[in-house]
């Protein structure tokens, strides 16, 4: 299936056919597909990703339909993705090139720039060994697995303003399957096993040399996903937004962090346990996951 996709994936770089007619390659090769609304992302089907199909008969009934329709690869079953985001708040190139050099995704099949200016890399899936789709959005990068899709090329979408494409940058002629997991624990940071109270405002220079401590073990990359989980966590405790700063200033700025970073970082922690329904007979809130799957 590896050959399969890699010339599937070439011959379409070199596409300047139909929509149906890359659709229909993919399926050849393999790959589920469904149909995503033209210039756009969502789902054209009832029910997403889990109607994709390698059926000849339907996909050519879909573009049928829906002529300029984009493409949508159901990933998990023959690919999973790596996705590289690039937002107005930052992207995920810095934790790319970690993890080029830890040697964790030198085996991407295919490099594929998005609209954004991000990259989506291709990996085979392994039948045996399937990954859950998972996101770290302070990371700005997440992953495609099961339960997940991506838009392929020569699908378009209308970014700020402007049509922009998804196009096949390099390929790779000795592709591996990509352990997830083990890039997920990796931009997961390590939480400290503390129980937090009201009456932790009372004790603000022990906990902030705590934190410090725990924040600066934090590999880079992980500083403010650190910083959004610990003022979750004290949110869920009834402490206002004043108070985290007050707990959580020092030791974010002690470890590098930018006053507008842990501003933006602690109100976004703060509004979204405020959001998020309470979930057990306290009454406290159940938290947000970081990094919870978007689609």
């Amino acid at each position: 299936m590896i050959q399969a996709l890699q010339e599937t994936l070439s011959a379409v770089g070199a596409h300047r056919g139909t929509m149906r007619d890359a659709a229909l390659m993919y399926a050849a090769a393999g790959l589920d597909v469904f149909p995503c609304a033209p210039g756009g992302k969502q789902p054209l089907t009832t029910r997403g990703y889990r109607d994709a199909t390698t059926g000849a008969r339907r996909i050519r009934g879909w573009w049928a339909w829906q002529p300029k329709a984009n493409i949508g690869i159901a990933t998990g079953h023959g690919l999973d993705v790596l996705d590289i985001d690039v937002h107005a708040g930052g992207d995920g190139y810095a934790v790319l090139e970690r993890l080029h050099r830890t040697g964790m995704v030198t085996g991407a099949l295919a490099a594929v720039r998005t609209p954004s200016g991000g990259t989506h890399l291709y990996f085979p899936s392994e039948a045996d060994r399937p990954q859950q789709t998972w996101s770290r959005g302070t990371s700005h990068v997440d992953f495609r697995g099961t339960d997940g899709y991506v838009l392929a090329p020569p699908s378009t979408v209308i970014d700020r303003g402007r049509r922009a494409g998804y196009t096949i940058l390099t390929l790779n002629t000795e592709p591996r399957p990509v352990d997830g997991d083990r890039i997920r624990e990796l931009l997961t940071p390590i939480r400290p096993r503390v129980t937090v109270t009201t009456a932790l405002a009372g004790s603000a220079p022990a906990e902030s040399e705590r934190l410090t401590h725990w924040l600066g073990a934090a590999v880079e990359g992980n500083r403010n996903a650190s910083l959004f989980w610990a003022a979750c966590r004290l949110a869920e405790h009834g402490i206002d937004e004043q108070g985290i700063h007050d707990l959580l200033d020092r030791p974010a700025l002690g470890v590098g962090l930018g006053a507008r970073e842990i501003d933006a970082t602690i109100r976004s922690a703060w509004r979204t346990v405020q959001l998020t329904p309470a979930a057990d007979a306290g009454g406290r809130s159940a938290g947000p996951v970081p990094g919870a799957v978007r689609r």
